[in-house]
């Protein structure tokens, strides 16, 4: 039994390290073919894709600004609420507006009375030229008779150069009344009632003081959320004054700031997926590259960079590229302004621009909100002008 266990212990050790040996190069392989496969996977598809977590949410902050001077009666929201277009944010106090608005409305009939006036003269005017036209016929007769009898001594000389000055001062009196007829004239020129220019301009400032009574009423420009809201009741405020900020929910986009090394493939129309820090991995956004800013952040910063000091140390720049995302995302998953985000383009398709080539035929933005209808206002100058127009 002892020389058969000391002919099986040389054995074990060289079969374990046989064994080891095999494992060990069985390991290599297993690393060899990952390696391999990750450098084959890599070149197929990873090294088309560019990524980066400097990207954050971006959209329009609409500042609400007041159209007329005023003091505050009402603040309708406050932040976060929810707005629509058109609804009262601010109300101001009317009673100024209200007092412009008679002001306007007298001077619109008093307009209206004193050019109807001025086109009944024109007729007493022409009134005044046939007595004047009637009384120079009469003076002339007259002097027709008297210059025969003149002539025969049959009359005094005082008596015909009286008559002969009649005719002069009739023609002087047909003179003047001719040339107020054609001043009168000049005011208004053969044109309508509605179309003088004093019951025009009149009417423009009715139609000025209607627009700033309405415009009292500060509304929204459209469909958000309020935010930064500074303006308080009581306060004094004008043209000039930021009062809140309406943040639409939708047509958000993503500012994502690329490494300029990252860049090279980068094009316009590229698709691109997004992930929100406040959803985490488990919500996808899917966006497209509508554009690629025309400078680094330190260029357009207030302080920018001056590389010729002598102190220079290069830094590698970042360039904001924009990424437009599906609005049935955002529907489905709300976002806000400056929520951080992962970013992530597939850069495979290069068959799109650098940098945009088309003009845009139509606004980026709009909105109708703030127009007022003027028919109201038209219709109450109508009114004004034919009740005072005799």
């Amino acid at each position: 039994m002892s020389a058969t266990a000391e002919a099986q212990s040389p054995q074990q050790p060289a079969n374990k390290k046989k064994t080891r040996k095999k494992v060990l190069l069985l390991l290599a392989l297993l690393f060899v073919l990952a390696g391999i496969a990750w450098g084959v996977y890599w070149f197929l598809v990873l090294r088309h894709f560019q990524e980066t977590d400097d990207a954050y949410v971006a959209g329009n902050q609409v500042q609400v600004m007041a159209q007329v001077s005023g003091s505050v009666n009402k603040v309708w929201f406050d932040d976060t609420d929810f707005v629509k277009k058109g609804d009262v944010l601010v109300s101001l106090d009317k009673t100024d507006a209200e007092q412009a608005f008679e002001k306007a409305q007298t001077a619109l009939a008093t307009s209206v009375r004193q050019t109807h006036q001025l086109m009944i003269n024109a007729k007493q005017y022409q009134a005044s030229i046939a007595l004047q036209q009637t009384a120079l016929a009469q003076a002339e007769a007259d002097l027709k008779r008297r210059e025969p009898l003149g002539a025969s001594n049959l009359i005094g000389r005082e008596e015909l150069q009286h008559s002969r000055d009649a005719v002069a001062t009739a023609k002087a009196q047909l003179d003047v009344a001719v040339q107020q007829y054609n001043a009168n004239q000049a005011m208004i020129l053969n044109t309508s009632l509605e179309e003088q220019p004093a019951v025009k301009q009149a009417a423009a400032e009715l139609r000025d003081a209607w627009l700033a009574l309405q415009r009292t009423d500060i509304r929204s420009p459209m469909d958000g959320y309020v935010s930064r809201r500074s303006v308080q009741v009581g306060s004094q405020i004008d043209t000039s004054s930021a009062l809140m900020a309406v943040v639409p929910a939708t047509n958000l986009w993503i500012d994502a700031n690329f490494k300029e090394t990252q860049l090279a493939g980068v094009r316009i129309g590229q698709d691109a997926t997004v992930v929100a820090d406040i959803y985490g991995d488990d919500v996808v956004y899917h966006g497209k590259v509508v554009g690629l800013d025309m400078g680094t952040g330190s260029a357009f910063s207030l302080l920018p960079a001056q590389n010729a000091t002598g102190n220079w140390i290069k830094v590698v720049q970042r360039l904001p590229v924009r990424i437009e995302l599906n609005q049935d995302d955002i529907v489905k998953h709300p976002l806000r302004i400056g929520l951080s985000t992962l970013v992530k383009i597939d850069t495979t398709n290069a068959d799109g621009s650098v940098l945009a080539t088309s003009v845009r035929q139509q606004a980026a933005y709009s909105s109708n909100a703030l127009a007022i209808d003027l028919a109201p206002a038209n219709q109450l100058i109508a009114d004004i002008v034919r009740a005072n127009a005799g």
